[in-house]
């Protein structure tokens, strides 16, 4: 385990799936973190995909319990507006040494993503052994995963991408992926209807999938 993913790894640790949140409204961010993290998902990605998601993370940046991050950062200057709202780590669909660089100078710590052997190499190398993979199912999921624990069993994975209630229990099981991301368990929808109790119901389910060990991970 290396030191700049010891923080990622707490997280990723502290329940089988991460929700990946898209917000339109801050209105809905205190209520949608409290019914995730009634649920036993205390862990959270807000995604930085509306203009809405700085405010919604800095309304649910001092909930008791919660754990709040910024997902989606590309460009450093997004790394620092998270940082500057209350983030408490960041998630990337990719990685750049840019991007890298500006998460280590605003110690924000970061799940950045990679697909390919290569990629997950170089990003060993800087020193982060538990990355993101995205987009899993596009990208070729399970089996690829399975393929990639024997050559890199130090690096561990939180796929993200077409992951379902359905598929995750699947992911999970494979001894190099820590957690897995989702957005299932707080559907647009539900959201924009504060349908906060059926959001609390898949929450709790969420938190009953089976994760593995960090320790078997690597």
């Amino acid at each position: 385990m290396t030191s700049k993913s010891l923080r990622i790894r707490e997280v990723c640790s502290m329940a089988p799936i991460l929700p990946v949140l898209v917000v339109e409204d801050a209105a809905n961010a205190r209520p949608l973190a409290e019914a995730l993290v009634a649920g036993g998902l205390p862990a959270l990605e807000v995604t930085l995909r509306t203009p809405a998601a700085l405010d919604v993370i800095r309304a649910m940046a001092d909930l008791p319990g919660s754990v709040v991050g910024a997902g989606t950062l590309v460009m450093p200057e997004d790394v620092r507006a998270a940082k500057d709202a209350g983030a408490q780590f960041g998630v990337s669909p990719g990685a750049t040494d840019a991007l890298i660089a500006a998460c280590e100078a605003e110690g924000l710590p970061l799940l950045p993503g990679a697909v390919t052997a290569s990629e997950a190499m170089r990003l060993l190398e800087k020193g982060y052994d538990i990355l993101k993979f995205f987009p899993a199912e596009a990208a070729g999921g399970v089996p690829v995963l399975k393929a990639l624990a024997a050559p890199l069993p130090q690096i561990s994975f939180c796929p993200t991408g077409g992951i379902s209630n359905a598929n995750a229990r699947e992911y999970l099981s494979l001894p190099n992926v820590i957690c897995a991301g989702g957005s299932w368990v707080a559907p647009v929808k539900m959201v924009q209807g504060r349908d906060w109790a059926g959001i609390e119901a898949l929450a709790r389910q969420a938190a009953m999938l089976s994760a593995n060990s960090a320790s078997s991970a690597g």
